[in-house]
């Protein structure tokens, strides 16, 4: 299995995309929040949804030119309308926007339309607890979620996701911060396990198109994911969609295409809300952490060695990638090598070390 170190990587996918005919600032922007959750050992959305986004532009299915713009801005809301543009780029601006409202009003709410895959969500998140605020992010996706009971795709994987100011220095803890689909997993996680050719998936991930749950990964890339908790995460993707595609006014359900549809936009719609945290409790990072420090102290069940909160897992893998690399399982690699290809590129420089890696680190 390859490994590339996150500078190399990060700067090879910039080239990459540059060539595809992105602007410099904004293909640097992708391609930091792609290496960014390959660190953190997401890797259902890192750098293996590089090709895709690749194809996606060649198809001219997104405008890589186009930034967005303001639809209306009223107080401490805005409507933004993404104008099909990438969906990092749109996220940027609305990350900003909502700080700032947030820095004057207390809160800031952006809801986006005619956007993009922006990658992670905790990306984003992180962006606007960076700033000292709360930050929510939401958004919806292509409709490969039957609804409880169903056995049609209504839904997307409609991800949650937030995340907290922290107080950085000498015995600070790590930031708390939550970003999980309504489904059991993401959707990238079950299209890695097809790039990859692995055989099968775990139990609960999927079903196939008859509705039924399935371990075989064929079946569950053609078929559909499973909600998080049956009914309670159908009600949750729901809710999602709301905020997202029904407040924006943008597409819902069926009407969304998806990062692996061609001749058809994706119409995400996402939601960012930023909370100034200091106009209603000064010592909010104080609490949090004693929150954190408490729940951990908890004996640990049969079986666990300890108790970990969110986030936990993947600042570890953060700090283990940064020093050893990144893995990169050989479809995924094949995948980046041949898009690059197109394009006039080579693949990224590896480490020597890249064929002992067994590494798995999927883990958001």
């Amino acid at each position: 299995m390859p490994i590339v170190f996150a500078p190399e990587l990060r700067a090879w996918s910039e080239r990459v995309l540059v060539a595809a005919g992105v602007a410099q600032p904004d293909a640097l922007l992708v391609a930091d929040s792609l290496v960014a959750a390959s660190l953190r050992g997401v890797d259902s959305h890192a750098i293996h949804l590089l090709p895709s986004y690749l194809e996606q532009i060649e198809a001219g299915d997104v405008d890589a030119s186009q930034a967005g713009e303001i639809v209306s801005e009223s107080g401490a809301t805005m409507v933004y309308d993404g104008r099909n543009g990438l969906g990092q780029v749109v996220a940027d601006a609305c990350t900003g926007h909502g700080i700032r409202m947030a820095s004057e009003f207390g809160v800031g709410i952006v809801s986006a339309r005619e956007s993009n895959h922006f990658g992670a969500a905790a990306y984003w998140a992180m962006k606007i607890a960076s700033a000292g605020q709360i930050g929510l992010v939401f958004c919806n996706a292509s409709p490969i979620v039957a609804p409880w009971q169903g056995r049609e795709g209504r839904f997307g994987t409609n991800p949650i996701c937030m995340a907290v100011p922290w107080r950085v220095g000498e015995n600070a803890p790590d930031p708390w911060l939550l970003d999980m689909a309504t489904t059991t997993v993401a959707a990238n996680k079950i299209f890695k396990a097809h790039v990859n050719q692995e055989p099968s998936i775990p139990a609960g991930w999927a079903m196939d198109r008859d509705g039924v749950p399935t371990t075989d990964t064929p079946a569950a890339y053609a078929g559909l994911l499973m909600p998080l908790g049956g009914y309670k995460g159908s009600g949750l993707s729901m809710m999602v969609e709301i905020l997202c595609g029904a407040l924006s006014g943008g597409a819902m359900s069926t009407e969304l295409g998806g990062l692996r549809v061609r001749g058809k936009r994706f119409r995400a719609s996402q939601l960012f809300l930023a909370i100034d945290v200091k106009r209603m409790q000064p010592e909010f990072e104080e609490r949090v952490e004693w929150l954190i420090g408490h729940v951990k102290s908890a004996k640990p069940a049969v079986g666990f060695d300890e108790v970990l909160v969110a986030n936990e897992p993947e600042l570890r893998m953060y700090r283990k990638r940064s020093v050893s690399g990144i893995p990169i399982p050989e479809g995924t690699w094949e995948a980046l090598v041949k898009g690059a290809a197109k394009l006039g590129l080579g693949g990224p420089a590896t480490s020597p070390a890249g064929s002992r890696t067994s590494e798995r680190g999927d883990v958001g």
